[in-house]
């Protein structure tokens, strides 16, 4: 995987059909040995299919799991899901996701009632699966560095998600990009950031983010917060905290929830 940060937005499959099937219907007086071999060729084929048809490629989650180490962010917004819809309501219905594998995150919030989804990936995607390919062909996701302006007017989303992406980024960038995620979304901003300690991306990655990860305590972004005047959502922050115990849910990254910039 050599995957860079991109300087500007990009624009991007398939599988072939199984040749087999009516062989495993040998004759009555095939021999055992003939039989068993067909049926280990028939479970190799199908192995192999189930590969071509992604294209090839490495699925979302999977590169997820290999790129940080067991702990990600995008990952962690998937299971938290259901605790945000708790807390946000019908502000979930247009969503926009930021961050690395945001195909992931975006398809599974398309297979939502009611719910439209876009993403922003910030990192070359040449080794995505062919779904992957197809949102970024369709627009629904797009391939853009998040240091610079999105090319969004003001409130285009209900509710902005980011993960991952904010512990690759210095201070000097998250200056820009945090606020202008808050100007893009009309009810809030969530951001899925790494604990001090966890285990991220590896030396092999560092050419995908383009820096080590840089894991802040909550008392760090805290502050960060009051410099950049982006003001903590403590509504929803005291209702996610409380549905989470509910629902016996703990988060493995820090979950902060700011107000829309406007």
């Amino acid at each position: 995987m050599s995957r860079r940060p991109v300087s500007s937005a990009r624009r991007f499959a398939d599988g072939g059909g199984i040749p087999f099937m009516g062989s495993l219907h040998s004759r009555s007086r095939s021999s055992p040995l003939l039989s068993i071999g067909l049926v280990v060729l028939g479970a190799i084929l199908l192995l192999v299919y189930a590969y071509s048809g992604s294209g090839g490629s490495i699925s979302d989650k999977e590169a997820l799991s290999k790129v940080e180490g067991g702990v990600s962010c995008t990952l962690e917004v998937q299971r938290a899901l259901p605790i945000l819809k708790k807390v946000y309501g019908e502000s979930m219905h247009k969503i926009l996701h930021v961050g690395p594998y945001t195909c992931s995150v975006v398809s599974k919030l398309l297979k939502e009632e009611h719910t439209e989804a876009w993403g922003v990936e910030p990192y070359d995607i040449d080794d995505a699966d062919a779904n992957c390919k197809s949102l970024v062909r369709k627009g629904i996701v797009r391939v853009a560095d998040i240091k610079f302006p999105l090319p969004y007017r003001a409130k285009s989303f209900s509710l902005v998600i980011m993960s991952d992406s904010s512990d690759y980024l210095s201070p000097k960038y998250l200056n820009r990009t945090l606020p202008e995620l808050a100007r893009v979304s009309a009810e809030g901003l969530v951001i899925f950031a790494g604990y001090p300690g966890q285990h991220r991306a590896k030396v092999a990655e560092l050419s995908k983010f383009g820096r080590p990860a840089k894991l802040r305590s909550s008392s760090w972004w805290i502050r960060f917060f009051v410099q950049t005047s982006l003001e903590e959502n403590e509504a929803a922050t005291k209702k996610f905290e409380q549905t989470s115990m509910k629902r016996s849910y703990k988060p493995a990254c820090q979950v902060f929830h700011l107000k829309s910039n406007h």
